[in-house]
């Protein structure tokens, strides 16, 4: 089957970005052989093709995610037009509320952040942009976790769910209840799930033409959420994915 097609040069090549990926410094080759496995006289090969690409960039000894293959992921945002949309939506929102707004996609059991549009004031987020979190346990995830058909869920459940923060729901039936509520309100929420001190509303926006099931979301220090401003949130959030959908999921 072509899906168990394997060639290794990509596989190598997928290996060693995903690690590059992964931290936050310079990766020196030594690491990357060990973390990949690979032989150096392989390892050296491949780096060189990617750098002369400008997949990657040598930094302090070692190797760091390179400015080519960023533009070529944002390719990502820019083919059905969510990239404007998101903006222009979560920009809106911002200028009311001054809170900030995610753009996020479901991969497996993964809400991968896409984009961000950031407030006026200061918030400690973990929603660096590619950055991968469990979708049960973020309000992102929640929103697009109920969308999914019943079969389709079930498929991408694990058999266990990991914990983030000790808020974080780790029991099946418990995720069920939540996603019901997800489905019959509109709006998913964490309430300390993924940080502590960070409360987070989304909304699911639709599947966009080229298939990317993505939903938004605003994140709120416990500290300055009174009733006034939870309302407004919860509101303004739905209105961005509304006006998102309008704009790259007309039919969702």
């Amino acid at each position: 089957m072509a899906a168990d097609y394997d060639v290794p040069a990509v596989r190598r090549t997928h290996d060693i970005l995903r690690v590059l990926a992964s931290r936050h410094r310079p990766v020196k080759a030594a690491e990357l052989a060990q973390a990949c496995q690979l032989a150096k006289s392989t390892l050296y090969l491949l780096l060189d093709c990617l750098e002369q690409r400008r997949w990657i960039e040598r930094q302090d000894g070692g190797y760091i995610i390179g400015l080519e293959l960023m533009a070529l992921g944002f390719a990502y945002l820019r083919h059905d037009g969510l990239q404007t949309a998101f903006h222009q939506a979560a920009g809106a929102f911002v200028a009311r509320s001054n809170e900030v707004v995610q753009l996020a996609v479901l991969d497996g059991f993964d809400v991968v952040y896409l984009a961000r549009e950031d407030a006026r004031r200061p918030v400690r987020l973990v929603s660096d942009l590619g950055l991968r979190l469990p979708a049960h346990a973020c309000a992102l995830g929640k929103a697009l976790l109920a969308s999914l058909p019943a079969e389709d869920l079930a498929a991408r459940l694990p058999a266990a769910l990991p914990r983030v923060t000790d808020r974080t729901i780790t029991d099946l039936p418990a995720l069920h209840r939540e996603l019901d509520g997800v489905r019959q309100s509109g709006l998913a929420q964490d309430l300390e799930e993924v940080a502590t001190g960070l409360v987070c509303y989304a909304a699911y926006v639709g599947v966009t033409p080229l298939g990317k099931r993505v939903a938004v979301s605003t994140s709120i220090p416990t500290d300055r959420l009174d009733d006034a401003h939870r309302q407004d949130a919860m509101e303004g959030i739905r209105r961005v994915a509304r006006d998102i959908a309008l704009r790259v999921a007309p039919g969702a």
